[in-house]
């Protein structure tokens, strides 16, 4: 694959209206090292079916820390 194009995250789950238990307790750790804009991109992506790392990179990628 040639360096200028990029290959397309795909989401792991099925999308869900509520984060799991587990995401849940993940997303409070991590909440103190990033900004609420950041929060609010990964709660939305691993709604829409994407793993906790996936939503982290596009978030990052997006909005930054």
């Amino acid at each position: 694959m040639p360096k200028h194009t990029t290959k397309r995250m795909k989401p792991l789950n099925k999308p869900r209206k509520q984060l799991s238990p587990l995401q849940k307790k993940l997303m409070a750790s991590h909440k103190s090292h990033h900004t609420a804009k950041h929060m609010k991109e990964m709660r939305s992506l691993m709604k829409r079916g994407f793993c906790f790392e996936q939503a982290h990179r596009q978030a990052m990628r997006k909005v930054g820390k």
